[in-house]
């Protein structure tokens, strides 16, 4: 997530500079065949282009509403996970008389939160933080997923006979849920907290199971592909037939000319249908790169933070002093 005041131009302009260059061959090719070959009749009228560059435009705001949801949608579920995690902590430590028994909850529930990072970190086929426009730009930050392996992450906090159980399974994190609930259970079937007291950890192990649901939902769940699909053509159409449309509406302007420019004004058909086509394409890039919201890559929410957050607010309640340090950005970009 990007925390600056905004991003660059320079650096927006490099980001999707692959779409110029390709706009700038898409604009050139009409006025050569127009101008110098003298194929006058590939014109398109200006009626057609501005119908499609509506149409274009409703179902690229369209998409970029959607993607924008889920990824507020994401953020949303990643807050609730957090204030949750304070809550539960603080029940933990208000209930519990044991500290080491404590300490094996919260670290534990480290465990879990680590677990459900690196799986929304996997990649899934339909994602784009790999992509050529998306990767060239990770220089500018990392990644922790990438640079640490999750067994490492992981003896952090469970031992090796936990992690050992819940490496053969589908939903690692799943898994490390059964064993928080059925440590409850058992310190709730030794009488070591009342009833009522247990009653309100299982409601709010429920809030835990819930949000994951909800995480997973956004992660394996793409935006719809034929909507994805019909934004790809639309667009691509209309930065097709922009040139040949603006053609005779530049090709007209030479009678209103004198000077070097008069018989030239259509050479300005390329730097004009560039900027407006950029502006489709570029929207359609940030769309595209908003959709998936804990790929990991500049756009998306910060998930790899707040995880930090919160284990270090827990620590704190743990009375720890060794605290790990909170991850800050790197070149205001937060991860």
């Amino acid at each position: 997530m990007h925390i600056g005041k905004s991003y660059k131009f320079a650096a927006f302009l490099f980001w999707t500079r692959r779409k110029i260059y390709t706009l700038i061959i898409l604009g050139i090719i009409p006025v050569i065949l127009y101008h110098l070959l003298g194929i006058r009749w590939l014109v398109v009228p200006w009626t057609v282009v501005s119908l499609l560059g509506t149409a274009t435009a409703f179902i690229v705001g369209f998409k970029n509403t959607q993607t924008y949801n889920r990824t507020w949608d994401g953020h949303t579920i990643w807050t609730n996970i957090s204030n949750s995690s304070k809550a539960w902590a603080i029940m933990c430590h208000d209930y519990f008389q044991d500290e080491a028994f404590v300490r094996k909850l919260f670290y534990r529930h480290f465990a879990w939160l680590t677990t459900l990072r690196y799986q929304m970190r996997e990649n899934r086929i339909w994602e784009v933080a790999d992509a050529r426009y998306n990767a060239e730009y990770q220089r500018y930050y990392s990644i922790p997923e990438r640079q640490h392996t999750f067994e490492d992450e992981m003896l952090k906090y469970i031992p090796k006979e936990e992690l050992a159980h819940i490496s053969g399974m589908h939903n690692k994190a799943t898994q490390l849920l059964v064993l928080q609930n059925q440590t409850i259970k058992t310190a709730y079937d030794s009488e070591a907290i009342q009833l009522a007291h247990f009653i309100e950890m299982q409601r709010m192990h429920n809030n835990f199971i819930i949000q994951q649901g909800q995480c997973e939902s956004i992660k394996e769940t793409p935006y719809p592909r034929q909507y994805s699909i019909i934004n790809t053509i639309f667009v691509r159409m209309f930065c097709c037939l922009l040139p040949f449309g603006m053609l005779q509406e530049f090709d007209k302007l030479n009678g209103m000319v004198a000077g070097v420019m008069k018989g030239h004004m259509i050479w300005l058909v390329v730097p004009f249908s560039v900027l407006i086509s950029w502006m489709y394409t570029s929207l359609e890039q940030v769309g595209e790169s908003t959709e998936n919201p804990f790929e990991g890559s500049s756009n998306d929410v910060p998930i790899s933070q707040i995880c930090r957050a919160i284990e270090i607010d827990l620590r704190e309640i743990l009375g720890e002093r060794e605290l790990p340090d909170p991850i800050k950005a790197r070149n205001d970009i937060l991860v």
